[in-house]
């Protein structure tokens, strides 16, 4: 049976709750197409979060790794397209850290590109009517830092493993307390992260939408 590594963070910014966290534990010990899932949840702290993440990795050793991250100024599930060598850190991290124009990697290549069907995702949630669309950018904080180290760490270790990054909007509890924040519900998070993973398995490489609407 396959498994599916799914990361989520800790609380960050002084929030009590990380919606990728409460959306993603669910999924642990849960069955889809054939596959095994396993989670973990990430230390938002820089390169703390990428030792727990790789250690992970050789101790689960899955197939595809989809890590999910808390973007509280999105509206809609944000699967992302590609990650840059860039730490950029406009607020402290949880252990105080706030590294700007720093490389996530030194020496590591510009970007990458995430391995995972994205627009096949994307598709796929917005024909169950869940918002969605293709992110041009994972950000300069810990998400594209884990994104970034997860997709060079795999391809020089491990290839043939699959992996990118989807950011969630707040729950609704947390939105509250900011004006005109968006919010989805935890339940459809949840249900979203299960259709990106049945994509995942389904499509080993990424589709052509018809008629292009996907974006």
């Amino acid at each position: 049976m396959k498994t599916i590594l799914v990361t989520a963070f800790e609380p960050f910014g002084g929030e009590t709750l990380n919606s990728s966290w409460e959306a993603v534990r669910p999924l642990q010990g849960c069955q889809i197409a054939e596959a095994n899932i396993e989670v973990c949840q990430l230390p938002c702290v820089f390169d703390t979060s990428l030792k727990h993440l790789y250690a992970t990795i050789e101790h689960v050793k899955p197939e595809i790794v989809i890590a999910v991250g808390e973007a509280g100024n999105r509206s809609n599930i944000s699967v992302e397209r590609v990650a840059i060598n860039i730490n950029d850190a406009r607020i402290p991290d949880n252990a105080g850290k706030q590294p700007v124009d720093t490389p996530v990697i030194i020496g590591g290549p510009t970007a990458y590109f995430a391995t995972l069907p994205i627009k096949a995702i994307v598709d796929e949630l917005k024909r169950v009517g869940i918002p969605a669309k293709v992110s041009q950018t994972a950000g300069t904080f810990v998400c594209n830092h884990v994104m970034y180290g997860l997709l060079h760490y795999l391809t020089q270790h491990a290839p043939a493993v699959r992996s990118g990054f989807i950011h969630v909007p707040y729950l609704p509890e947390q939105a509250t307390k900011y004006s005109d924040a968006p919010s989805m519900a935890v339940e459809m998070i949840t249900v979203a992260l299960k259709i990106a993973i049945e994509s995942a398995l389904r499509n080993e490489n990424d589709i052509a939408i018809a008629g292009g609407t996907t974006n």
